[in-house]
Formats: structure tokens, C-alpha cells, sequence
């Protein structure tokens, strides 16, 4: 197994968090590091009965949790957090083994998904309601907002430690429980993150990592009537299937799913920022994340000198082992995510693409793919009507600014998108124009806490961050008062 040279050790665990109590299974599951195949650790092979055990405990523990305080459920969370960046170079180095992103990424998400739990700490206390104006003299109307239960919550490998946070910060500040299923890919991120919340003071049962195999664990948070709330990140056609299964119990559901985010790159465009865009938007985690730039859809007036510029700074990223020393671009998560970049590639080369810079895997061993820049994709290209979740441009050419919007919203997805312009009117006009649940202005970084998060189409529902983030969380109580006199 690698060695890690953890400053605390303890962080890494080989046992998941059951209702309070860590729990080793009979069978385990081998956690391997992308760069290399090398095994980082196990984990325990979970399924139903430890999930229905995590449930068991998580009921009275959420109505305990509900009575207390927002500002002392506040004061958990920030110290959770709190933990996080004293271990920050530990949890980034167990990220970065067990899912592959440079060092550096890796830091900057252990920061990313800290800010969640100090941001949801505050908004514990401003969980109000309201008083209406009744409809009669003799009554009074209140509206109460309620924490809504016990949740369940399945999240990606590509992201392991922000895409928890963001989901049990809100949960945990309305007064939830939460029961979380992590990628079986990077479980080690969401184990580490489960053993600093219990130092942090979260009480038994109200936090609970169970690892494992999809199947069973997800069929009782799907199917189990005590589970309130399902929220999910992933892919569209998974959401799809569990939120169907959701229904039978007419859970509350919210769905952060897959993207096919277009980047428009108009003639009047600082050309430099839009690269600086281009690279920070497509190249961050290798591509894999669900709201990089899919598809590069530039004027051609800036078509040549933008397809110069990202083709020269993209040959100039280095591609390595996070682990082994700074680099730009860490493997992708596995051999079928390099098969897949792969077919891009070519599906686009076949139809008059041109490839400028990389195409292809890097050899050596491990799941690294070149950085690579197509020019000449035609809009029906798979690069185009296919998420690639991979470190690969392909570059639209546009005339009209109705042509890029056209372009743009042709997909069925609607979670991020782009633009770059030096034009007043256009950053107003264009951004209306978009069907998509955020947009990001002359720049390639949209994400952050202090802002709502999600899509709308088949990109998802709800909306993740922000003190909109509280909503999914809490329900509304109307309580109707007759007052006599």
C-alpha cells in the first residue's frame, strides 16, 4: 500500500461510519490510485443491513439534532470545518492518491469544500419564518420552516470532499441527519471527512459514510419511508432511475446532474482572458468536472488567433502523478474515462476535426490523456452532444450572435455555460438568452458558496450553495390561529 506520510494518521480510515460507530465488514473493497494502480487502502464492502442501521440511529438522532439551536448546530459545522483546513495537506494528499488531481487542486477543493460548512454555519441562524396577513379579523396565519428529516445523500469521485460538504452543511444547519454514500472510487476523502465531523462534536447518528456497492445501500435510501430527502450528484441517466424509485415514497429530491456546458468566445473578446478562461474551465481536474467547457464555440473572426493561443498554452501543461511533484493535470479516474476521450478524438478527427495539440493517451502507464485542442468540429460531433468528462477542446466556429445561441442551448443539458465579451449590451443580452441554471461573463470559474448551484432541463433540480441552498432542507408549516375578540 502507498504511504501517504500523513501527518495524522488516523485520517485515514479503513472502517465506515455507521450511526456513531466505525464498522469493518466481512468483504473490502480496494481503493487504487489512478496514476499508478497502486492500492491505497480498503474499505468495507457495506450494504443493506448497515445502511438500515445507519437509519435506525439516524431517527432519534435527528429529532434530538432538530431541537437544538441553530446557533449551536452553527458552532459544530464551523468547527468541522475548522478541522478541515488544520488537515488540509492530509486530506489533499488523500484525495489526490485516490482520485488523482494535482496537489495543488486538491488543496484549493479541501478550502473549497471547508467554506461550505463555515458559510452553512451562519445560516443556521437565519432559518425565519414569517407572519401573514390573514384573510380574516379572528385569525392569525404563521409560517414555520421545519427541518425536513433524515437525509440521503450519493456523491461523485470527482469531487469528494466538496460535493459532501455542500450537501451536509445545509442539512446538518436545518437541523437534518444524513445518512452519505460516497463514490466507491474515493471513499478514503468521505472517511476522513466523517472521523474530523465526530472530532468536530457532530453527534452520534446524525453523520453517517456508508461504504460499499451501489445497489443495496441505494435501494434503502430510495426505498426506505424514514428517508425524508434524496439528493444526488452524478450522472443524468442515474439520476433519473433513482429519483423515479424516489417517488414511490414521494420523497423530496434534488438532482445536481450532467452537463454539456457551451463556451462562447465572441470576436470582441479579450483574447487572452477568454484562453485564461478556456484553460481554467476545460483543464481543471482533467476535464472532469460537470460544469468544464464542453464545447468551445468561438467567432470566426478570433477562430484562428484563439485556436493558436489555447493550443499553446494547452502544450504547455504537464501531465503527471499529483503526488510525484507539481503538475497541471493528473490522470483521468479510469481506463473507461480514457476509452472515452479517446472516441472524442476520433469521432471528431473523422468528421474534418484537426487535432493542434495532444489526442491521444500519454504513455507511460496509468490513466493519463494529452491535453488536447481540435479545431474544425462540426456542432454534431460527439464532442459536441456527449459530456466528454475529459481534458479534450473541441473548437466550434460561429458567424452570428444568434447562431451561438442556437448552438449553445441545442442540448438537452442546462447546467453551466459561457461567454466572452467586451460588449455591455451582449453580456446582458446573451446571458438572458442561455437555458441554463448559471452563466459565467469573461470568466472560466463560476463556482463558489456564497452562490446558488444547479441546472435546470435534464442538468437537474434544486440548487446547492448560498442561502438558497437552506431550501431543499427545510418545509414549510403554515399554522392557521383562531383568536377570539
Amino acid at each position: 500500500m502507498m504511504d501517504l506520510k500523513l501527518a495524522e494518521p488516523a485520517l485515514l480510515r479503513d472502517a465506515a461510519f455507521v450511526g456513531g460507530v466505525w464498522v469493518a465488514g466481512a468483504a473490502s473493497i480496494a481503493v487504487t490510485n489512478p496514476a499508478d494502480g497502486e492500492v491505497v487502502g480498503h474499505v468495507p464492502d457495506l450494504g443493506e443491513a448497515e445502511t438500515l442501521l445507519a437509519l435506525d440511529a439516524a431517527v432519534p438522532a435527528q429529532a434530538a439534532w432538530a431541537r437544538v439551536t441553530g446557533k449551536g448546530r452553527g458552532a459544530v459545522l464551523r468547527r468541522w470545518g475548522e478541522l478541515m483546513m488544520d488537515h488540509q495537506e492530509d486530506l489533499a494528499r488523500i484525495m489526490t492518491a485516490e482520485q488523482g488531481k494535482p496537489l495543488a487542486e486538491a488543496r484549493g477543493e479541501v478550502a473549497y469544500a471547508a467554506s461550505f460548512l463555515e458559510w452553512f454555519a451562519d445560516e443556521a441562524r437565519r432559518i425565519t419564518g414569517d407572519v401573514l396577513t390573514p384573510h380574516q379579523t379572528d385569525r392569525r396565519i404563521l409560517v414555520r420552516k421545519e427541518p425536513v428529516g433524515i437525509v440521503a445523500a450519493v456523491t461523485p469521485w470527482n469531487f469528494p470532499l466538496a460535493m459532501i460538504t455542500r450537501k451536509a452543511g445545509p442539512a446538518l444547519a436545518a437541523g437534518c441527519a444524513i445518512i452519505i454514500k460516497p463514490s466507491e472510487l474515493t471513499p478514503l476523502s468521505a472517511l476522513a471527512l466523517a472521523y474530523l465531523g465526530e472530532q468536530a462534536g457532530v453527534p452520534a447518528g446524525v453523520l453517517s459514510v456508508i461504504t460499499g456497492q451501489a445497489a443495496p445501500i441505494g435501494n434503502v435510501l430510495t426505498g426506505d419511508k424514514r428517508i425524508a430527502k434524496f439528493t444526488f450528484t452524478g450522472s443524468t441517466g442515474v439520476g433519473k432511475k433513482l429519483a423515479a424509485r424516489c417517488m414511490e415514497t414521494v420523497k423530496r429530491v434534488s438532482l445536481e446532474l450532467g452537463g454539456n456546458a457551451p463556451f462562447i468566445v465572441f470576436d470582441d473578446a479579450d483574447l487572452d482572458a477568454a484562453v485564461e478562461g478556456a484553460i481554467a474551465s476545460k483543464f481543471r481536474n482533467a476535464g472532469q468536472t460537470c460544469v468544464c467547457a464542453n464545447r468551445l464555440i468561438v467567432q470566426s473572426g478570433i477562430y484562428d488567433a484563439f485556436a493558436a493561443a489555447l493550443a499553446a498554452r494547452v502544450a504547455g501543461l504537464k501531465v503527471g502523478p499529483g503526488l510525484a511533484g507539481p503538475s497541471d493535470q493528473g490522470p483521468l479516474i479510469d481506463a473507461r474515462a480514457v476509452e472515452k476521450a479517446r472516441a472524442h478524438v476520433a469521432d471528431a478527427v473523422a468528421r474534418g476535426g484537426r487535432v493542434l495539440t495532444g489526442g491521444a493517451p500519454v504513455a507511460g502507464g496509468g490513466t493519463f490523456f494529452a491535453p488536447t485542442v481540435i479545431t474544425g468540429v462540426p456542432a454534431d460531433a460527439l464532442l459536441c452532444r456527449e459530456e466528454t468528462f475529459g481534458p479534450v477542446a473541441g473548437l466550434v466556429r460561429f458567424e452570428t450572435e444568434e447562431e451561438a445561441i442556437a448552438i449553445a442551448n441545442d442540448t438537452d443539458a442546462g447546467l453551466a455555460s459561457y461567454l466572452f465579451t467586451r460588449d455591455y449590451e451582449r453580456v446582458w443580452r446573451v446571458p438572458e438568452a442561455l437555458r441554463y441554471g448559471m452563466v459565467g461573463v469573461n470568466t472560466g470559474l463560476i463556482s463558489t458558496e456564497v452562490a446558488p448551484f444547479g441546472g435546470v432541463k435534464e442538468s437537474g433540480m434544486g440548487r446547492e450553495g448560498s442561502h438558497y441552498g437552506m431550501d431543499d432542507y427545510l418545509n414549510l408549516k403554515m399554522v392557521c390561529l383562531a383568536v377570539a375578540g
